[in-house]
């Protein structure tokens, strides 16, 4: 693997050094000399004419990312990495993806970007920082996951709450026969009781259902009068021989028993069984009408498929239905559980990309859409399966082995706030539509980039007790942050009100906040691009202005080193301004160095003061 390494590391920076040809010249002095308005033209020309290949698309997304912009800068980053490319590009690639809002994509560069350069310092943050780790590890939590007093030292599985009355299927009988498969003694269902404080006590097996064979687990129909559950065939005697081997072969099937009493009885194997293949771990929807189930009879894409079967009045079965590609895959899919709005099914599965194991899955039956990872901590690196949920108590339950055993643990539903922000205008308290809105957590990291509607609204479901700002900006308005308070739900409101863009005008210049760069770097932050709007917003609204954008560095590093450095990001500041449709006539750029500090602090500077000597001013011409 470490000669693999090596040889991708060459043939990226070989590709980049030999790309450049008489073809990109004209675009690569442009680009050289800062210009990245006219280099990504003259970039631009080239695909258009059909002379463009992976070092202009890298060129001209690296124009576009030194100009803030995100939306081309992923676009020209996406042909880019279609070819071979260094590791820098596929970080850049993420953060512009990370800018647009799009995390999943994002987290996929930076696996490419830190697999390329494991021992780059962002590389190691990106493995430690949960916001910067591969999709699923991004999710936001949707439950907390704790262990349950009812599980033994013998496997648990299959949990589910009807009313006060839990049920799973366990092992825990000592004085059953064991089964060889993993030396535990064959499986019952068993019913305990759900207490108001949340304990599960007195937990027996239910002797009418249980059988000498495995049994469980089960599902029940909403007047509690029904079950269906899951058994061997040798229930039936219904088995195949193996005569070679001296075996009697059976099949998990599914049974259906009606209420007797305080027990089960008229106990019948349903008609869509077969000693040929399996059914099991069948789930009822509320309404009766639908019951899933997990088979590899014919017809199913892997080895084991989520199922349904209409229950007709009646009481017959329908045709059996494979759920299709949205929920079954190659590999194995089973523990089906359909909620009490007949349409969200959980399941259980190996082929899907996961943390390991069987992962538990969410999937809308009316969409139509792939199915979704739920995510830690319901999921972990072992197997998670038999997830169920419990709407009028608000509580999950399923099993995993993550400890080392199948148990069963609960899943409390983390706190969620529906927070709605409103963008209007500060002065005239007009609503704003279109108004770019992000939202970010504590640690500045952007979860989400919407646009506002008609309504001026945008909304966001976050987590309770954290706090978040909300990042807005608009043509023709200063952009903003807002609060977002800790709160423990349901909702929040935030009113984002924008101020017109208004800027200070003197006779010899136009007053806008810092333009702050961070510590040796020239390329225009977020930050910054709200404060370089306002200019774009006067130069607009007065054609005649013609301004020189003066750029300062601290007093670290050499007087030509910071010199140099400000003259890039003078021409960072120039390019911004053309980008946003500014003629290139009246706006130019001198890097001044160190030479005019704004605070004089000599050698004794603090952080603060080396930042605001990191500044740009813009003095009119004429």
């Amino acid at each position: 693997m470490k000669n693999l390494y090596i040889t991708l590391s060459f043939v990226a920076i070989s590709f980049s050094l030999s790309a450049q040809n008489k073809e990109t010249k004209v675009a690569d002095k442009l680009f050289a000399r800062y210009e990245y308005v006219d280099a990504a033209k003259e970039y631009m020309k080239l695909v258009e004419n059909g002379k463009s290949d992976g070092y202009v698309y890298k060129q001209l997304a690296d124009s576009y990312y030194n100009m803030f912009n995100p939306t081309e800068a992923a676009n020209w980053y996406a042909k880019a990495v279609e070819t071979s490319q260094d590791s820098e590009t596929y970080y850049r690639y993420a953060q512009m993806l990370k800018a647009n809002g799009k995390y999943e994509e994002a987290n996929k560069q930076m696996q490419k970007f830190a697999s390329m350069s494991p021992s780059d310092s962002r590389a190691k943050a990106f493995k430690e920082n949960p916001n910067y780790i591969p999709r699923l590890l991004g999710k936001t939590k949707q439950y907390d996951v704790n262990s349950l007093d009812v599980s033994s030292d013998k496997a648990e599985f299959g949990p589910v709450l009807y009313d006060n009355a839990f049920y799973f299927t366990s092992a825990r009988n000592g004085a059953r026969k064991s089964y060889g498969w993993i030396d535990e003694p064959f499986l019952d269902i068993y019913k305990a009781d759900y207490n108001t404080d949340g304990t599960i006590t007195n937990a027996s097996p239910v002797t009418s259902l249980n059988s000498k064979w495995h049994d469980g687990p089960l599902t029940m129909s909403a007047d509690g009068n029904t079950v269906y559950f899951s058994s061997d065939s040798f229930r039936e005697r219904t088995f195949e021989k193996d005569k070679a081997n001296n075996l009697k072969l059976g099949k998990n099937s599914i049974f259906k028993a009606t209420k007797n009493g305080d027990t089960w009885g008229n106990i019948t194997m349903l008609p869509f069984n077969s000693k040929e293949f399996s059914c099991a771990n069948p789930s009822l929807s509320r309404d009766g009408k639908t019951l899933y189930f997990s088979s590899n009879r014919p017809g199913s894409i892997g080895g084991v498929d989520i199922w349904k079967v209409s229950v007709n009045d009646d009481g017959t079965f329908g045709t059996p239905e494979n759920l299709g590609k949205n929920v079954n895959t190659e590999g194995n899919e089973s523990f089906p559980f359909i909620a009490d709005d007949n349409k969200t099914l959980y399941f259980a599965s190996a082929g899907r990309q996961g943390f390991g194991g069987y992962d538990v899955f969410e999937y809308d039956t009316t969409k139509g859409a792939d199915a979704v990872n739920m995510g830690k901590p319901v999921n972990s690196e072992k197997d998670d399966f038999s997830f169920s949920f419990n709407s009028q108590k608000n509580i999950g339950f399923l099993a995993s082995n993550r400890n080392g055993n199948d148990d069963i643990f609960g899943a409390i539903p983390v706190c969620g706030v529906d927070v709605l922000v409103v963008v209007t205008d500060a002065k005239t308290g007009a609503i704003l539509s279109n108004a770019t809105v992000s939202i970010l957590d504590d640690k500045k990291n952007v979860i989400a980039t919407e646009t506002s509607n008609e309504k001026g609204e945008v909304k966001y479901r976050v987590e309770c007790e954290k706090p978040y700002v909300v990042q807005v900006a608009k043509d023709g308005y200063e952009g903003n942050t807002f609060a977002v308070a800790k709160s423990k739900g349901p909702s929040a409101k935030v009113d984002a009100a924008l101020q017109p863009i208004d800027v200070i005008v003197t006779p010899t210049e136009i007053v806008l906040k810092p333009i702050y760069f961070e510590f040796d770097k020239s390329n225009i932050t977020q930050e910054g691009a709200f404060e370089l709007d306002k200019l774009v917003q006067v130069m607009k609204n007065n054609d005649k202005l013609v301004i020189l954008a003066k750029s300062h560095t601290d007093n670290r590093g050499s007087d030509k080193y910071n010199l140099n450095l400000s003259e890039r990001r003078a021409k960072s500041t120039v390019q911004y301004i053309i980008s946003k449709g500014i003629d290139a006539s009246r706006i130019s750029g001198k890097g001044m160095g160190e030479s005019e500090p704004k605070v004089d602090c000599g050698k004794d500077c603090t952080e603060e003061q080396h930042a605001q000597n990191r500044r740009s001013e813009f003095l009119i011409v004429k």
